[in-house]
């Protein structure tokens, strides 16, 4: 027993990330690549960064839940609609039971007793702030998994997230309007009374709210992230979170049903604390689902274990040199400027490995960053100017501070004289190269 388990331990710690997949078949590519995921998501979960962010965002949705309903609520009372919030937030909480009734009914009557002149200037601003920075604090979480460093700025983040609130209700609701109105026309109920269209008609229904939760969290991984996001991916991931969602709902309504005790021991607070659970679990569940499209749209995450991803120094100038290359042929030939986005998807890397290098060469004096949204990149000089060391320097340079320890360090004469002798000859090789040399000899 002792050996199977140690036998099992060493497989997914160090056998499963060293199977060549190339050599497999579909199916079992299919499984490795699966067994895989699974592992990183557990290892998600047990190092704590996806649950930590999932509790945060839990403090978040306790303070912005009534203001953003409330700046939903007002958008819909000028059409008369207002009263169509309330469904949707007792489906979100009907895993709570009878106990999601009552929040509900609480919530509801927060929005409705929230009155702008009641506000004055300073509460409406201290309440369309803490819209935006839950909003804030959401994007960053997605930009944590999807390795993003830059969020959108703060003009897109209200042009954005704004008019989500205040549009997205509006849309919804027409959307489902427009559907029950269709659905309710003579032509649809002659349709329905035939066989057997009734029949898949019924079945359409009952599997119609998973679709429409794994059409939101689809929405949500593709919009969110300040990435480009393939659709591809976030459905893969919505779908997936989806059904967990769907799954963990089911879980948590038969645990409310045997939560008696818990009632006796927390009182009055057993509806907060079961509230508290609810959202996190929901978060949690969010974040896998995107952690999983991450992983879809970047294979090569899962060929290595987790944990042990670096650059070599070898690989960096690699990439160093093709950012450059890129922007210099399309600058030298007249072409759209390449974007962050744009590198990523092209070079198929992450985008926190691209943005790191592009940062590393701005300070270098060898990209520029323009005005644009997003921001597009250009040479910082004449490409015909730009020695190819600098580029290779620029990766190679270190910040002060390990400049600093590397001052502190003994220095030995035969060890001095041989990082002097590796310098010479790199110079040597390269010469007066310039980045022009290397995009006009070669074509992309």
């Amino acid at each position: 027993m002792i050996n199977a388990r140690k036998r099992l331990i060493e497989f997914f710690t160090k056998d499963l990330w060293e199977i060549d997949t190339s050599s497999l078949g579909k199916y079992r590519t299919f499984l490795i690549k699966s067994l895989r995921l699974l592992n990183v998501a557990l290892q998600e979960l047990f190092e704590g960064q996806l649950t930590l962010r999932a509790m945060s965002l839990v403090y978040s949705t306790l303070l912005s839940i009534v203001p953003i309903l409330a700046i939903s609520f007002s958008v819909l009372k000028a059409f008369g609609v207002q009263d169509q919030i309330e469904p949707y937030l007792q489906e979100f909480l009907s895993p709570l039971g009878s106990r999601g009734e009552e929040i509900t009914s609480r919530i509801i009557g927060f929005v409705k007793n929230m009155r702008a002149g009641i506000l004055g200037s300073l509460g409406l601003a201290l309440l369309i702030y803490t819209v935006i920075s839950v909003i804030q604090k959401i994007e960053h979480t997605f930009n944590y998994v999807w390795r993003v460093k830059r969020s959108r700025s703060f003009m897109r983040q209200f042009s954005d997230y704004i008019s989500i609130i205040l549009v997205g209700p509006v849309m919804m609701l027409a959307a489902i309007g427009i559907t029950a109105s269709f659905m309710s026309s003579t032509v649809m109920q002659y349709i329905i009374s035939i066989e057997p269209f009734g029949t898949v008609f019924y079945y359409v229904l009952q599997v119609l709210p998973y679709v429409m939760i794994c059409g939101v969290f689809t929405f949500l991984y593709y919009f969110v992230p300040n990435t480009k996001v393939k659709i591809t991916s976030a459905l893969f991931g919505g779908i997936l979170g989806g059904v967990l969602w769907e799954i963990a709902g089911w879980g948590f309504a038969s645990f409310i049903v045997t939560s008696v005790k818990y009632a006796a021991v927390y009182s009055g607070f057993a509806i907060l604390i079961l509230f508290m659970i609810w959202l996190y679990l929901s978060w949690f569940i969010l974040l896998i689902g995107a952690q999983i499209s991450f992983y879809h749209q970047y294979p090569q995450f899962l060929a290595v274990k987790k944990g042990t991803i670096f650059l070599s120094s070898r690989l960096r100038e690699k990439i160093a040199f093709l950012v450059m290359y890129y922007v210099g042929y399309n600058f030298l030939n007249n072409r759209k400027p390449w974007t962050l986005n744009t590198l990523v998807e092209h070079l198929n890397l992450p985008v926190d490995v691209i943005h790191d290098i592009i940062i590393l060469l701005q300070q270098n004096d060898l990209l520029l960053e323009t005005g644009d949204d997003p921001p597009a990149y250009l040479p910082a000089h004449d490409i015909g100017k730009i020695a190819q060391k600098e580029i290779f320097d620029a990766v190679r340079t270190v910040d002060r501070e390990a400049l600093l320890v590397e001052s502190k360090i003994v220095s030995v004469p035969g060890v001095e004289d041989v990082m002097k002798r590796v310098d010479a000859a790199f110079s040597d090789t390269l010469g007066q190269k310039t980045l022009k040399d290397a995009v006009v000899g070669e074509q992309p």
